[in-house]
Formats: structure tokens, sequence, C-alpha cells
């Protein structure tokens, strides 16, 4: 019998029986629906805390400097910054965009009005060139449209803390690369909202600000991050860099955990050396969490598709059992065995087919539902979080897994008892005496 054949069979005799089938449906569209929401809301958060980390550090793969003279770590001069761009520009790597920040997180304090306020982190960028990463801050109040030498942007911590407000005059302490103590006026252009652990305690300040206050020169930072427009290349782009850069300036080895980069940071070398690191090595300890998530998630995702498995095997089995005379009839006036075994299956997979459909349109609307669920009494969740929700990430490769998952358990339910029935003996199907 060929396939068109069997597929109109198919069809009619799951439209005849849709209600026997009802209860699979529900249960296939269901449990769908679940392994869907799982799997999309925890890629969902690993994206979250990438995206976080990638605009913390300004780059899918960053170059940092550290010197083990003077009072400021990481440094890097104009020779090793002319070393890392036409190294980028020899290998011909694609990037997407640059970024040059002069890093201090040491003892900032800032004192406004008789109070003080110790920054976290403190980062020295070029206004114009992350005018897209300074847009996609939350604000709280004022903006980034009129930024200049004397602007400082505030984390909403700091603010409240300090008690300062838009257009606020503050002082910021500091100390430079010679070990004396620094100070610069600042105005308040802006006040954003970041309750990520990359955004507690933080500012903004000029680029240029910024180095004038360490004693570094203008063309000098703290590291430089590039943007790739395939974040997975990250890893290989690292390797040739490393490979290029160690043979033209001091570079540190490959790093792959946060706990090599703080051994290598801790040896002693001379001048400054050039580590180049990508998100993961950043947040290692993060995504431990993540990994713990995932266990979490596969045992929900093999407990949805076990519950997947029973259904369709009690409920396949009942409905042959109530149409065992209808099975002998059609091997009576002529049906193989095996176009019998072809109809069911196809039958199955069809109900298959409509309960996935459905189950994903459903697992779309409990994804934008969760999205509204607030996280704020969770400390520290933000970082999974997209403004303050969780957001779902569903891609083609994950949805093509869940539905051949789904897909898997179906054929493994409905394959044994559906060849013990189109081989039972005709004579006990047809007077219905037949034993499951």
């Amino acid at each position: 019998m060929n396939f068109s054949a069997i597929l109109s069979l198919s069809c009619q005799y799951l439209l005849r029986y849709r209600r026997r089938y009802l209860f699979l449906f529900f249960a296939l569209a269901f449990g769908f629906c679940i392994v869907t929401v799982i799997t999309s809301l925890k890629d969902g958060m690993a994206e979250n805390v990438y995206f976080s980390a990638q605009e913390h550090y300004a780059g899918d793969l960053v170059f940092v400097g550290y010197t083990k003279t003077g009072e400021v770590s990481r440094h890097l001069d104009k020779r090793a910054v002319d070393t890392i761009f036409n190294t980028i520009r020899d290998e011909k790597i694609p990037v997407t965009r640059y970024t040059e920040r002069t890093l201090y997180n040491d003892d900032t304090i800032l004192f406004f009005n008789g109070n003080s306020v110790l920054l976290r982190y403190l980062n020295g960028v070029d206004w114009h060139n992350e005018e897209t990463y300074l847009n996609n801050l939350s604000y709280a109040s004022g903006g980034n449209k009129n930024l200049h030498d004397n602007s400082i942007i505030l984390s909403d911590q700091v603010a409240s803390v300090l008690g300062v407000q838009c257009g606020d005059n503050l002082i910021l302490e500091l100390k430079n690369n010679s070990g004396q103590k620094n100070t610069g006026n600042f105005i308040v252009e802006a006040i954003f909202k970041d309750n990520t652990v990359f955004g507690f305690y933080k500012g903004f300040i000029s680029k240029k600000t910024m180095n004038q206050l360490l004693g570094f020169s203008e063309e000098e930072c703290s590291s430089i991050g590039i943007f790739l427009p395939d974040r997975q290349s990250a890893e290989k782009y690292k390797t040739v860099l490393q490979k290029e850069l160690s043979g033209k300036i001091l570079s540190a080895p490959l790093i792959n955990s946060d706990a090599q980069f703080k051994d290598e940071r801790d040896k002693r070398w001379n001048g400054i050396k050039i580590f180049i690191l990508t998100i993961p090595v950043y947040i290692s300890d993060i995504y431990k969490i993540l990994d713990a998530l995932n266990l979490l998630s596969v045992f929900l995702y093999a407990m949805m598709l076990i519950i997947i498995l029973v259904s369709a095997s009690v409920t396949f089995n009942l409905i042959l059992h109530e149409r065992t005379k209808e099975i002998g009839t059609m091997r009576a006036i002529g049906f193989y065995e095996a176009d019998i075994r072809h109809i069911l299956i196809c039958e199955t997979f069809l109900l298959g087919t409509v309960s996935v459909i459905i189950g994903f349109f459903l697992s779309v609307f409990l994804t934008n539902l969760a999205g509204f669920i607030s996280f704020a009494w969770f400390p520290s969740f933000d970082i999974f979080l997209k403004n303050g929700r969780l957001t779902a990430f569903f891609t083609p490769f994950n949805e093509a897994i869940n539905i051949i998952a789904v897909y898997f358990v179906l054929f493994l339910a409905v394959w044994f008892p559906v060849f013990r029935t189109s081989r039972a003996p005709l004579p006990e199907m047809l007077s219905g005496s037949m034993k499951g």
C-alpha cells in the first residue's frame, strides 16, 4: 500500500475515533508544552546571564592588561593597545564592534553633602563609541544625551546612599598610578537601574577624564573588548589570537577558568601581561549555578517524557482492544499485517503532530505569562532575568530535539501493542476474544 493511501486511511480513522484519542491528545499537548517551557526558560536564563556579562565586560572576547608595577593593576599602554589591534586586523577576525575601557575597582569614593560611598565598579568609557550600550541602560532619571568630560552616570544604589539627583555636583576620589589621591568634580547626568551583581554600586565617567585622574595617557586603557557576529566562535578566535600575541608581547597562556585566571595573576612578571578572556571564564561560578539548574531541568524533562510514555501506552492499548474486531476485519478482506501497522502508527503520529503544534502555542502563552511574574523578592536572581522578568529563548535546534523526543517516546509506546495486535490469530480477533 502506498504512502498516500496509508495517510488517507489514517486521517479517516483518527477523525472517527477522535473522542477515544482525546485523553492522549491532551497528555501529548500538555507534555510537549511543559518540555518546551522547561527548555526555553532554561535557555532564556542562560542567554540573559551571557548578555548581562557581555555588556558588563564589554565584549565576547576581552583583552585585559595586568601589571605588577604602579598602583593601578589593570593597564594597557599604547604599545600593548597597538599590538592588540594590529593582531586582530592581521588575523582578519570578524568584529562587529570594539570597546576600550579604563577600569578602576579598588577604592573609588564618592562624596556628596556630607555623605560618602565606596564604588564597586568605576568604568571609564568612550561616550560616543559606547552609545549603543548606554542607550540600553534602564534609566531611573536623566539620560545619555548630553554627556561631557565631567559627567557621571551612577547606579540607583549609589544615588540612594548619597541622596543625589540628576544635576547634582559630587566629588570623586581615587588613587592614581603613582599611589597619590586624586579628586575630580562631576555632575550627575543619569541614574540607572540594574539589580544584577554587575550593576551594584557602579558608575561611568569619560575614559578621557578617567585616564587623566589615573595618570594614563589618552591612548591607554585597561581592557579592549571585541564583539563577534557569532559568539560561539569566541573560543576559536581566543586560541588564534593568544598564539599570535604570545610571539609579539608578554601574554598569559590560554585561560579556561576563573581559578586558572586567578592563579596566573598571582604569578610574578615584569611589565604588562595581556590576558585574553571569554565571558564563560569571567562568570564560571555563575555557570556552575546554571549547571545545577540544567540537572533539575533534565530531571523534569525526563519525568514529562515518562508521563507521555505511560499515557500513550495505556491509552493506545485500550483503543486497540476496542478495535480488535475492526482490525481483524481489515486483515480478513486482504490488508497485510505491515499495512495495518503502518496505518496505526501513522494515525498516532498524526495525533502527535497536532498535539505538538497545540503544545507549542500553549508553551508560548505560558512563557509569556511567566514573564509577568516578578522575582524582586529573590535576591541576586536578576542576573538570570531581563528587565526583572523571566524570558524564553526558543531555538530551532532545541525545538527539533523536543519534537524528536516526543515522537520517539510515542513510537516506543505504540510499536509493541501495534505489532502484537497486527499478528494476533485472526479467529480470536474476529470473535473479540483476543487477550491483551
